[in-house]
This record gives C-alpha cells, structure tokens and sequence, in this order.
C-alpha cells in the first residue's frame, strides 16, 4: 500500500521505497499545490535524482537556473548540485521522483512534514533532520 505524506502545499505518494527494493531506489510521486514549494534549498552529497513531469508544471531552480518540468519532460539532478523547487502555475502539478542509489526513505518526509505543520519550524530543527537524512541545506 502507498504511503502518503501531506506537507500542506506539498503532498508525497510512495510508490516503492529502499526496503522494498533491496536499497537501490526511491520512488515518489510528488504533488504541489499552487504557491507550495521545498521550504530549503538543498543538496544531496551521495545520490542523484531524476524527476518526471506528470502533469501541470513544476519549476526546479537547479544551480541559479530555473527549469520547468511539464508532463512527458525529465530533468536529472547530479549529486551536488544546490536545488529547490517550486509551483508557479497557478495549478496543481505532480511529477515522479527517482533518487539514485536509494538512500532516502519516508522517515526524512515524515520528520520534515511534522515539523513544517507545527507553525513556524525552527530554521536550525530543518536543518538538522536535513542533514541527518543526507541532505545538506543551502
């Protein structure tokens, strides 16, 4: 059964995560509401991701540079590269996620998202389950 965290503006479905594939993939369908966005610019120090556009359109800010992803359109993200990522459209729009190797499970999402519905989150508590989960923040 898929697993789904809501962040509010920001809605994750877990379609296989690290346990099911023996550590070597993660995947989730990420879904933003209008305005919704990754609170923290980040970076992941040991795996890469690839996002498929699913529907509307989603803007990745990738090193500076602003790409939008649309339905039937990837972007790959290398391990490294400071990124965040945004709605602008003023629609719903969803996009697939694939991080490689599959280092990152629901624990961090579920973290994160309890945090961000507690109000006001403490900028040094993000931070923190960020970088415990291997992300580093920007």
């Amino acid at each position: 059964m898929a697993e789904h965290i809501d962040f509010g503006s920001l809605q994750l479905r877990f379609l296989r995560d690290r346990h099911e594939t023996g550590g070597s993939l993660d995947m989730f369908e990420m879904t933003l509401q209008p305005e919704g966005r990754m609170p923290v610019p980040h970076y992941h120090e040991s795996w890469e991701e690839t996002v498929y556009g699913l529907s509307g359109t989603v803007t990745f800010t990738v090193e500076g540079q602003d790409r939008e992803v649309g339905p039937g359109e990837s972007l790959f993200i290398p391990r490294g590269a400071v990124h965040g990522f945004s709605n602008r459209s003023g629609a719903p729009a969803s996009c697939l996620c694939i991080l490689t190797p599959g280092v990152l499970g629901p624990e961090y999402f579920r973290e994160l998202a309890a945090l961000l519905k507690s109000g006001r989150p403490d900028p040094a508590k993000a931070r923190e389950i960020m970088l415990r989960h291997g992300l580093v923040p920007a």
